[in-house]
């Protein structure tokens, strides 16, 4: 129950809570060392210190939860802990490798099949980004296409028509759109090519 009061108490704005919950973890982690243990307690850890504004901390914490979940065969945690160290790198100044960050951790959430994780990334590199006009985020230039032509009022068969593909071919990119963007519906598709830039 730990990990997840440190994640209640840093969503509710409760850092001093969180921390007394990380602290607790690393308590229990040093009586019992075991590699599960230790990477909870790492992660809770370097969440905690990148809230406290400790980035450098955090970015020590997390690098070493990360490698414990991936030797553990754990790779939800593992992706989770790649995200963060993103939150870290930008705010030690290094965006090209939160960057590279981000991008590893929103590939290996659609590799999961984690549509809301997937989305959470996403948002991260669009924020370092910007949100400015023309950004397509986490889409290849051809599901931007796709998007584009969604956000014209377009059905499959016009989309396959004009594109030279396949309807099937077009719904699995649209289907990867949805993924992506953490989306669920054509108009919410629509609504996010005009936002950012990306309709017309």
């Amino acid at each position: 129950m730990l990990p997840a009061l440190v994640e209640i108490e840093l969503a509710a704005g409760d850092p001093g809570a969180a921390r007394r919950g990380a602290d607790e973890l690393e308590t229990i982690a040093g009586e019992y060392p075991k590699p599960m243990l230790q990477a909870v307690a790492g992660q809770a850890d370097g969440a905690v210190r990148l809230a406290d504004g400790d980035a450098a901390g955090a970015s020590q914490s997390l690098r070493q939860a990360w490698r414990l979940w991936q030797k553990l065969g754990v790779p939800y945690e593992a992706t989770r802990c790649r995200a963060l160290i993103g939150s870290a790198c930008r705010d030690l100044g290094d965006e090209a490798s939160a960057l590279m960050d981000f991008e590893a951790a929103h590939a290996g959430f659609l590799e999961l099949g984690a549509a809301p994780a997937a989305a959470w990334a996403a948002s991260l590199m669009r924020a370092g980004a910007g949100e400015g006009a023309g950004t397509a985020g986490p889409l290849t230039p051809r599901e931007n296409e796709v998007l584009r032509l969604v956000a014209s009022g377009r059905g499959n068969r016009a989309i396959a028509a004009e594109l030279y593909l396949s309807e099937k071919t077009v719904a699995r990119h649209i289907s990867n759109i949805f993924l992506k963007l953490g989306l669920s519906s054509r108009a919410a598709a629509t609504s996010y090519a005009y936002e950012h830039g990306l309709a017309g």
